[in-house]
């Protein structure tokens, strides 16, 4: 029995081996870095290393503003240096890649009366856009106990920032991570916020078209249509940090 049952064993023990190693190869080859401009669809993209401001700059310039710099693995706005509602060499962070449909997943907090924005499908045009959500849709990120935008409907984190107030109100107090994923995909938008859906509407139809209508963007020429563009961290001219970003073409 022992010439049957030790040939067994090293035949089990070197299956069992190769199949650990095909897949831990098989995931360490699902996520890509953000430099990698013909990832697959699926596959999940690091569009934040924790270490560089590679894969950014900020948006109408080549490079990043020095107000952005790296904390504890974090992208950190530091809002020390404050000019008006924005910060100096600061201004919004924007992907150098544009993205259609996605599924976008991230962590932020924000300081003590803070308050910033997700915007997507930034259209960087500087010659006709001068900010970022001249073109882009925001998810809202701010502090609901201390920033005054909280007393506005539909201004609160987890918002569609002016279009669609989040239920429920899942957002943790200011200096707290918190987690969120947008997915659009052909059309259908949905915001999550620490687990749980918060948005979910659809885009560019004509119950869209009306509410975009209704908003404080109805009078900035195309917004709302675009179908694809960059993914912007907004410089509102308040401490905020964000981690762990990684997006899906899907």
């Amino acid at each position: 029995m022992k010439k049957i049952f030790l040939p067994i064993l090293a035949v089990a023990a070197l299956w069992s081996c190769q199949s650990e190693n095909a897949e831990n190869t098989s995931e360490a080859m699902t996520e890509v870095s953000a430099d990698s401009t013909k990832a697959e669809n699926g596959a999940w993209i690091t569009l934040f290393d924790g270490k560089t401001t590679e894969g950014w700059h900020t948006y109408g310039r080549d490079s990043v503003g020095k107000a952005w710099v790296i904390d504890d693995g974090a992208l950190h706005l530091d809002a020390s240096n404050k000019k008006d509602w924005q910060t100096s060499d600061g201004g919004d962070l924007v992907t150098e890649e544009e993205y259609g449909d996605f599924d976008l997943q991230l962590e932020w907090k924000v300081a003590k009366n803070g308050n910033s924005g997700i915007i997507f499908y930034v259209q960087e045009d500087t010659s006709q856009y001068h900010y970022t959500w001249n073109t882009g849709l925001e998810m809202q990120v701010l502090d609901n106990e201390g920033h005054p935008d909280a007393k506005i409907e539909k201004h609160r984190a987890g918002d569609l920032y002016d279009l669609i107030a989040s239920s429920p109100e899942t957002v943790k107090p200011a200096g707290e991570w918190n987690q969120v994923e947008i997915i659009s995909k052909d059309g259908h938008l949905e915001l999550y916020q620490n687990g749980q859906k918060v948005v979910e509407t659809t885009l560019w139809d004509d119950n869209w078209r009306q509410m975009v209508s209704k908003s404080k963007f109805a009078d900035m020429p195309n917004w709302g249509t675009f179908k694809s563009g960059k993914i912007a961290l907004q410089d509102h001219g308040d401490n905020v940090w964000y981690r762990n970003i990684r997006i899906k073409r899907l």
